[in-house]
């Protein structure tokens, strides 16, 4: 038997598109691992700026990814169920907008840092705000009345020796959700991928039993 080489490019992206998605829940799981440590000087910014992540909507995502791919199994084996592989191909469609308004958010996260850092900086307890000071050797979010005096700042003369938090605290910020937002974008690559495959097997199925019912049609021939 001929090897399909248009089904296993198919089956590659496939594969590649369930994994994003355990990437997906691990990432969610993370967040919410984190979410419950006791904050400690070398985790303090990390969990505050992951709290930025939405991990409902990350696990949500994945979920929708692997039921769609659940869906693919029987397109894969079954080549006559090319209505099942067009909704997979829809479903596909879906996932990838789903996980680009998810980069799109924490995009416009980094755009927004310095504001919504200094929020969360803020309503932190003065532990929290000291634990980063400690991080990043810094004395208060941007001005003198958010320092909090404490083993890094112990007075106004050291704190005036050491930047304000906010540019490190943002660089941080920024440089993590980079990561993040890139890693979405990514994923909707694989989707893009998946979803050009989808209409590529599509169209290799429907002329292979094309021209199926026209060899049914003319019958064995003879010389």
């Amino acid at each position: 038997m001929a090897r399909d080489n248009v089904l296993l490019a198919y089956i590659a992206s496939d594969l590649l598109f369930v994994a994003a998605g355990g990437l997906l829940i691990i990432f969610a799981l993370i967040i919410e691992s984190y979410d419950s440590q006791t904050m400690t000087v070398s985790n303090v910014a990390r969990n505050l700026i992951l709290g930025l992540c939405p991990a409902k909507a990350v696990i949500g995502n994945a979920v929708l990814i692997f039921v769609t791919f659940l869906l693919s199994i029987p397109a894969m084996v079954i080549p006559t169920m090319r209505g099942i592989l067009k909704m997979h191909g829809y479903l596909v469609t879906v996932c990838a907008f789903f996980t680009m308004v998810l980069g799109l958010i924490l995009w416009f996260e980094t755009l927004e840092a310095r504001t919504n850092l200094e929020a969360i900086f803020l309503k932190q307890s003065s532990t929290v705000q000291s634990l980063i000071q400690a991080e990043f050797q810094c004395c208060g979010y941007k001005d003198a009345s958010t320092i909090v005096f404490d083993t890094t700042c112990p007075n106004s003369v050291v704190a005036a020796s050491l930047t304000y938090c906010v540019t490190p605290f943002t660089s941080y910020g920024n440089n993590f959700l980079d990561l993040v937002f890139t890693g979405a974008f990514g994923i909707v690559g694989i989707d893009t991928v998946l979803i050009v495959m989808t209409a590529i097997l599509l169209k290799d199925r429907k002329e292979k039993e094309r021209y199926a019912h026209i060899d049914q049609k003319q019958g064995p021939s003879g010389i």
